[in-house]
Formats: structure tokens, C-alpha cells, sequence
């Protein structure tokens, strides 16, 4: 259809030191693409907005006058993509913008092909959470690579946040001691009351350490590592022989400059690690795609459908409030997993 505007937002520069600022995006209008062969055009209906972005911008991996990377679903206005039909939905990778293309000879948002989804299944907004990379990051995480036992003891660290969540519910799951980490006294009350996590430890707390320690009184087994920083210190000394770390992400270090965070992470803990054996497995989701995707979607889907596995969103509406939305995250101001609804969502109405 001519004369489609598509709304968007762009890397204003190469970030500074430390968390996003307005400065940091610049808003932008133009027309929308049209598809060529073997590609489709599609709206943005939700948009994720995820810590490892930031990391993104400040490694330069996007430069200035980029469309902001970033997983979404979306609903396809016209198609010469063979398997995919206007109307459809679909989780792809159109960023932060209103209309994107996807298919042949688009790799400008990375190497996600794009999956149909069904709104029968689960609603669509969750193709970005629980059903999506961020619930396929946890269960990498947690199942794959931890593998936790019945009894032992999982600590979750951001245990409210998107990955959080589900990462603790899984390790419920499995018959195991579940203690989160998070932020304010609400967050802490909804992983313990609503998630049926056995404990929750507010990093706010002047006494968090000590907290921490009391809630694991026979020690940590696995860690999901979100966060670094102190939290990850107070958790060092409570590791078990053996125990076992999923490295997810360092949320509250990616502000540093001019820092390799991850060398910086392990030289912190090398002297524990290697006294008491620890596993370290660094985890990056797309690793996991090929070999657990399929299975991780029957099974979650089911555990969705039986109540077994609840999730929370702090959606925002509108494109124009993604800046502020993802510095909100960063901060610890949002609840749940953040996305941005930027246009309808038609399968609400079916």
C-alpha cells in the first residue's frame, strides 16, 4: 500500500560510559520498504527490550543511525516469502521500528529466521518471553546446562525479570530448593506468593548477605547468574562443592567502559571456583536453537496450559516510549518481562 510511514528509532551514537540516556536514541520517519522476492514485510506488534541490547550498543556492534536491534512479533502486511501469508504473525527480529522487512538478504538484525506462531497456542506477546528466547534462555540455562537435582538448592538472581521468572519455576519443577534475588519488597512478595519460589532476598537490604545466607542454609548448588556485581559476590561464599553457574547475563555491570566484564567476573571468583570444583557454563541462547527449540515449546506450552508455569509483563505502550521503557529496565523499574506494544493486536479479537 503506498504512502505506509514507518515510524522508527535509531542509534543516535556510540554510547558512553554508563546507562542509556535520551541522548543515546534519535527518533526517525520514513517510508516503508517494500519486499522483494523471497522477503515480507511486517508490522511490529510487541517489541522486547532486553538487557543485552545495551551490551550491543556499547560493543558497537550497532552503529550510529541504525535501527535499534530487537526481537518482536509481528503480523505480516504482504508476503512473497514462500510458507508466510498477510495476516499471519510471526516472532522475528524487526527492531525498533514500526514496519520492517524480513527474509532473503535481510541479516541487519541478526541470524533469527522468522517462526509462525499460533495465537491457540499462547497468546502472542509470550513468542518474546516465556515462549520465546527468553523461556528458551532459561531452560538452556537451567535444564541443559545446570541440570539440577530434586533437593538441591537454585538461587536465581533478578528473579522477577523476564528470564528470572521462568528460570525459577523450572528449577521448582524439578523438586528443588528455589531461593530468588530481586530488588524492591514487591517484586521479592510476587516471585515468593504468585511463582512459588521458597524464598526471596531483596539486594536492597542492608543485610542482604546475611539474608541470603539464612535462606540457604545448606549452601548453593546451581546459580542462574543475571546480575554480577555484589550479588554475585554474596553468592561465592555460600557455593557448594561442585556446584554448577549458568553465566546469563551481568545486568548490573553493563554500564562499565573500557572493561572486559565477563574476564573481570571470573577473576573475581577463580579462587572459589577452583576450590570448590564450580561449573562454569557461559550461556548464549542461540547455541541452543537447533538442538532444544522444539522441545522447549511442546513443554513449556504444556506447563502453560496445566498452570504450572506463570509469567508477568510490564508492557508500555507505543514506539515512541522505547527509550524510556529500556532505561526504566536497566534500572530495575519495570516488572516482569518489558516489552512495547506498538501497534494492535489483532489476535486478541479472535
Amino acid at each position: 500500500m503506498p504512502g505506509r510511514i514507518n515510524p522508527h528509532w535509531v542509534l543516535a551514537r556510540t554510547p558512553p560510559e554508563g546507562w542509556p540516556s535520551d541522548a543515546d536514541f534519535a527518533w526517525r520517519e520514513a517510508p516503508a520498504p517494500s519486499p522483494q522476492p523471497g522477503q515480507m514485510l511486517t508490522r511490529t506488534v510487541y517489541l522486547s527490550l532486553d538487557p543485552y541490547q545495551w551490551g550491543r550498543r556499547r560493543r558497537g556492534v550497532e552503529q550510529p543511525g541504525e535501527v535499534c536491534h530487537g526481537r518482536a512479533v509481528s503480523q505480516v502486511v504482504e508476503s512473497r516469502l514462500e510458507g508466510f501469508a498477510e495476516g499471519d504473525f510471526v516472532f522475528n527480529t524487526n527492531g525498533w521500528q514500526t514496519y520492517g522487512l524480513t527474509g532473503e538478504g535481510i541479516s541487519a538484525f541478526g541470524y533469527m529466521f522468522p517462526r509462525k506462531l499460533d495465537p491457540a497456542l499462547a497468546p502472542i506477546s509470550s513468542a518474546v518471553g516465556v515462549m520465546g528466547m527468553l523461556g528458551l534462555t532459561a531452560y538452556s540455562g537451567l535444564y541443559v546446562q545446570c541440570a539440577p537435582r530434586a533437593g538441591e538448592t537454585v538461587v536465581i538472581s533478578a528473579a522477577s525479570g523476564g528470564v528470572g521468572q521462568v528460570a525459577g519455576q523450572l528449577a521448582r519443577l524439578r523438586g528443588c530448593r528455589v531461593v530468588g534475588i530481586a530488588g524492591r519488597e514487591e517484586k521479592c512478595a510476587y516471585v515468593r506468593d504468585e511463582l512459588g519460589f521458597d524464598e526471596c532476598v531483596s539486594h536492597l537490604a542492608p543485610d542482604f548477605q546475611e539474608r541470603l545466607y539464612a535462606a540457604c542454609p545448606d549452601g548453593i548448588d546451581v546459580y542462574f547468574e543475571n546480575v554480577g556485581g555484589a550479588v554475585f559476590e554474596a553468592v561465592l561464599g555460600r557455593l557448594t562443592p561442585n556446584a554448577r553457574i549458568t553465566l546469563c547475563g551481568l545486568a548490573s555491570q553493563y554500564g562499565a567502559m573500557g572493561e572486559d566484564i565477563m574476564q573481570t567476573w571470573r577473576e573475581t571468583g577463580a579462587p572459589v571456583f577452583r576450590r570448590q570444583n564450580v561449573q562454569v557454563h557461559p550461556l548464549f541462547v542461540g547455541d541452543y536453537v537447533a538442538s532444544h527449540q522444539d522441545q522447549f515449546l511442546s513443554q513449556m506450552s504444556g506447563w502453560l496450559k496445566a498452570g504450572q508455569i506463570r509469567y508477568r509483563e510490564d508492557i508500555h505502550k507505543g514506539l515512541e516510549t522505547a527509550p524510556r521503557a529500556f532505561q526504566s529496565m536497566l534500572s530495575g523499574g519495570t516488572f516482569g518481562k518489558t516489552l512495547v506494544q506498538v501497534s494492535e493486536d489483532a489476535s486478541a479479537s479472535r
